[in-house]
Order: C-alpha cells, then structure tokens, then sequence
C-alpha cells in the first residue's frame, strides 16, 4: 500500500512537473520574480457526494467482567451502503488573499446495521480466539464518525498553466461505533467468574484521533479548454500512523464556479489493538464548487 501511495504522488508530481515545464518554456521567469497573483480575497465553498466504499477494522471492548476486545471488520460498497446510511454531510471551503490560503473539509458519516464479522475474541494476556463465519447467525456494525481536516497554505508556483501549493495543518477523526451481533456459541471467560461472551449481545467503543498533516494541492489547466486536472496530496502522524489522503481527476471551469468528478482515498492505520486498527474510505467524487 505505502508503494502504491509513492508511486501515485511521484505521478501527480510528474504532471505538475511537466505542466510547470511547459509553461516555463513558453513564458520564461528570471529567478525571484513571482508570478502576478489577484488581490484581495476569494472564497470557494464546495458541497460533494462521495460515492465511497468504506473498509473498517475495529477492537471494541468486552464488558468488564470479561476483560478484553472483540475484533471485527467491515466491507460496505456504495450500493451496500446507501440503505444503511442514516445521514451523511460533506463539503470543502477555502479561502484565500494573494499567495496565502485556508482550507477545511468536513465529512460527517452515520451508518447503522452495515455487515460485517467477528474475527476474533481476545482476553487479556490470552491468544486470540478466532470466530469462525459458520457461527456467526448476524454481525450488525453501527457507526458515526466525523473527519475533519484544516490546512494552510501557500502558493509556490502558479501561471498560465495552474498552480502547485503546499500545505500544513491537522485531521481529527472522532468516531463511535457498534456491533450488534447473534452467534451460535458461547466462549466462557478466563476470570473464573462465570461471565459469557457469545449468544445476542453488543460491543462498543469510541475515540478521537489528531494528527498533523503536511503536503500539496493544485491543479493543472489543460490548454485552451475549460477544462483542468485537480489534484491533492498529504500524509501525516500523531494518533495514526499514517493517515493520508490522494484525490486527482478532471474538472471543468464555468462562470460561477467549477465542476468536477475526481478519485479520492483517505485512510487512517494504527496499531493491531488499538480500538480502530483501520478506517479507509474511497471512490468517485462528483463535486460543484462555487466562487464569490
């Protein structure tokens, strides 16, 4: 995974990198002259539908008698996901005065009853005791989660061909959910108190996650059209490890605003136990962006 992700923004560099080249070669700029930017400020607000597949692995907490995590995951196409989906919100601004900029993107996601498994119960200082699907009669996963990035940023390089920024800021991931579940077996616990883990029953857990990011942004205008390739960039740290984000595709400029379908794929990783292992989500974006 991390080579695709190289792979992928060496190619988003090499476009720009080549768009930068040509437009250099056809109006060259002596070193230390920048290119005229407009004054004042400009605001962009950009409401989008993803059509996102949505992959999760969790450890959610046994009650206390019991001691430990249940790890489950999950797997919801947009087909799969829309009859389950109870609300969802998204939507990017900017704004930005000369070279400088400020950007946020909100995404708000309540899901209930999505499918999914149990893979394993995990009592504390025990092995892992791996559930097989065969008893598994219904795993329903409920969840909430906002993710929320601010940045700054800064225009490098900008012309007749586009521009290239680079940008700083966080993402915060806070998140609840829930499994559901009916299983055909009934695992007794190693405190020697009784308590049961198997039958009808839930698990559940919640967390914030904060990591600061770093990366670029742009977007390359292809010649005499209206039309122009977006792309994004940033990978971070902190309470995952990584999270990053990749988006490109294609737009079209209209007097308003602009339109634009685009690729998108933003993840967070953290450890074996940590409570979400893993949050990927990723598809198609179809997104209308207007200017004042």
């Amino acid at each position: 995974m991390l080579r695709r992700l190289v792979m992928a923004a060496v190619l988003i560099g090499l476009l720009a990198g080549g768009a930068m080249s040509g437009a250099q070669a056809q109006q060259p700029i002596s070193s230390g002259q920048a290119a005229a930017s407009p004054s004042g400020w400009t605001f962009d607000v950009s409401p989008y539908v993803w059509f996102a597949t949505v992959n999760t692995t969790v450890n959610l907490n046994l009650p206390p008698a019991l001691g430990g995590t249940v790890s489950a995951d999950s797997s919801v196409g947009f087909g799969e996901l829309v009859p389950h989906l109870h609300f969802a919100a998204m939507a990017t601004a900017d704004a930005q005065y000369g070279r400088f900029s400020l950007l946020t993107d909100i995404m708000y996601l309540s899901l209930g009853g999505t499918a999914s498994h149990i893979r394993s119960v995990n009592f504390f200082d025990r092995p892992r005791i791996p559930i097989s699907s065969t008893v598994q009669a219904s795993a329903g996963m409920n969840l909430q989660a906002t993710i929320w990035t601010l940045a700054g940023g800064y225009t490098v390089l900008q012309g007749d061909w586009g521009n290239f920024d680079v940008i700083a800021g966080f993402r915060y991931l806070p998140i609840n959910t829930r499994i559901n579940y009916s299983l055909g077996l009934t695992i007794t616990g190693p405190r020697g108190n009784g308590a049961t883990f198997g039958g009808n029953g839930s698990v559940s857990g919640s967390l914030g996650i904060w990591n600061g990011i770093g990366g670029f942004r742009g977007r390359i205008r292809i010649r005499n059209t209206a039309l122009f390739i977006p792309y994004y960039f940033d990978i971070g740290g902190g309470g995952s490890s990584p999270t990053w984000q990749i988006s490109s595709g294609l737009g079209y400029h209209l007097p308003w605003g602009d339109v634009s379908l685009t690729y998108r794929y933003l993840t967070f990783d953290q450890s074996n136990s940590a409570t979400v292992q893993k949050l990927a989500i990723r598809g198609p974006i179809l997104a209308l962006n207007f200017t004042f």
